[in-house]
């Protein structure tokens, strides 16, 4: 079972378009699958029936594990299967009906006006390092991207002249994003005085770089914006996908289409983009309940 993960891995690795992050997540989902199956006595992926996926996805909710943590795992091991009957290395796909536990209907938490300039200032411009730092959290915020697209840019994926990127996002799909003024100088300050000293010798046409010249890592930009949060002083948690709905969020608060922001994110879905609209109803009743003077006057008169 273990020579056939690491196919798949190898599998993930060089036919599937998908970031090395991704790759690491299911190669441990299915592990940790395969670990299960060990400890219960069963020593091949053809004695696995429905019943043992059901008893692991059980297990895991035992253990606590969060919802969507359950819903990763299982969406991995659909994956798994589904290369392995295209391999023909089983004869039956028992995770074609496998569905993890409901998701609870939460709204995208964002960041306010206020918190995000707090954070997008936190960096020390007067390093190579903070430049770059500086101007990740100004593109995040200004073009909504994944943090993988953010870490995918190439120099000739930029356009200042009409401050355009060409951004590659889920399935290797093309689509141009766009950058303020802001981002497009915090950008070009990186580009010509951080970058340089970043780079030293090294040969590569990444627009982001780590301390030793090479593309920097999808964990190293997670590890940024948490550090920026803690030092610009905010207490809700700081994770990458926060700036992207914060972008939405904003987007929509200042009056855009909710098609052009669609775009923008490259949802494939209109209904993945709708549910901001239900964040900037939310925060639009917040705010008359808070502001208007007559808007508890109802309670009064029951």
């Amino acid at each position: 079972m273990e020579e056939l993960l690491k196919r798949y891995v190898r599998h993930l690795e060089l036919e599937r378009s998908i970031s090395p992050y991704t790759v690491r997540n299911y190669a441990s989902d299915v592990q940790g699958f395969l670990s299960f199956l060990a400890e219960n006595g069963i020593d091949s992926l053809d004695k696995v029936s429905r019943s043992t996926l059901r008893l692991y996805l059980g297990w895991l909710h035992e253990r606590g594990i969060a919802r969507a943590s359950i819903n990763r795992k299982a969406s991995a091991l659909r994956s798994f299967y589904r290369y392995l009957i295209r391999e023909k290395l089983v004869d039956s796909e028992p995770t074609l009906l496998l569905s993890g536990p409901k998701m609870e209907k939460r709204l995208p938490t964002f960041l306010t006006h206020g918190e995000m300039a707090q954070l997008i200032e936190a960096p020390d411009s007067s390093t190579p390092q903070g430049l770059r730092d500086r101007a990740i959290l100004e593109l995040l915020y200004a073009a909504g991207l994944r943090v993988s697209e953010i870490v995918a840019l190439d120099l000739n994926d930029l356009d200042f002249g009409s401050r355009q990127l060409r951004v590659w996002g889920k399935g290797s799909k093309e689509r141009m994003a766009l950058m303020g003024i802001p981002a497009a100088e915090a950008m070009k300050l990186y580009l010509n005085l951080g970058r340089i000293k970043l780079r030293g010798t090294t040969d590569t046409q990444a627009v982001f770089l780590n301390r030793f010249g090479g593309r920097i890592a999808e964990r190293r930009i997670q590890h940024i914006i948490k550090k920026y949060a803690r030092q610009a002083g905010l207490e809700l948690r700081v994770f990458p996908h926060i700036m992207r709905h914060t972008f939405a969020t904003h987007m929509l608060d200042g009056g855009a289409d909710l098609r052009v922001v669609q775009d923008l994110l490259g949802h494939t879905r209109l209904s993945s983009t709708q549910v901001y609209t239900h964040v900037t109803q939310s925060q639009i009743r917040r705010n008359y309940l808070a502001a208007h003077p007559r808007s508890e006057s109802e309670k009064g008169e029951q």
